[in-house]
């Protein structure tokens, strides 16, 4: 039997939306921007032939069709994340790094993690930027710049203002704990290692609010 499905991404924009009721809120949760979600609900809609949302001024409404068509997506997805739960080792969860081009790797030691948290898998993308954290392709972004991002955790990881480097997380997704064992890993390996970013870091939490 072949199935005959729309985009997955679209689909994943509609149901965040429709729970929120609100593209920004979805973005959010998404890691895209509101005009992505706008975006691949538009097409979506475009695609089934009807109209899912009503957009009025300031409010998000869903449409007699959106509401019947939310239940099923929203049931679809939590199987499809049930079954890869069950299929997952016992413990396994997985962490996506990103990291800009200038930070040598070898320096910073990554394997100590691993060895020390067997249970989180790190995959590292280099070179990585905050299109690819807005994007969703890494969890967690080691950024070189000035730190500010609404919406972002931003934890400076060298002493001095102006440019540094700074540890990037959603605000959503900040306090997860994989990305809390990174972060009190990271903070505690560049203590122990000042001469990785010159002179003594330390983290200096930052609302992007």
């Amino acid at each position: 039997m072949t199935y005959i499905l729309p985009p997955l991404n679209a689909l994943r924009a509609f149901e965040a939306a429709a729970r929120h009721l609100s593209f920004k809120l979805a973005a959010h949760e998404l890691h895209v921007t509101p005009a992505a979600v706008g975006q691949q609900v538009k097409a979506l809609e475009a695609r089934l032939g009807v109209r899912l949302f009503e957009r009025l001024h300031k409010q998000l409404i869903l449409t007699a069709a959106g509401q019947a068509y939310l239940p099923a997506i929203s049931e679809g997805f939590r199987h499809i994340a049930e079954a890869t739960s069950q299929l997952r080792p016992s413990g396994a969860v997985l962490l996506q790094l990103g990291v800009h081009g200038s930070v040598d790797l070898r320096r910073l030691e990554l394997a100590e993690f691993r060895s020390a948290h067997p249970d989180i898998g790190l995959r590292v993308l280099q070179p990585a930027g905050l299109h690819e954290l807005v994007e969703g392709k890494v969890d967690l972004l080691i950024a070189r710049g000035l730190g500010h991002h609404p919406g972002y955790r931003c934890d400076r990881l060298n002493d001095g203002s102006g440019l540094g480097d700074w540890l990037v997380a959603p605000e959503g997704t900040a306090d997860c704990p994989e990305v809390v064992s990174f972060r009190e890993w990271l903070r505690a390996f560049l203590a122990d290692n000042p001469r990785t970013n010159h002179r003594r870091p330390r983290l200096v939490g930052i609302s992007g609010r």
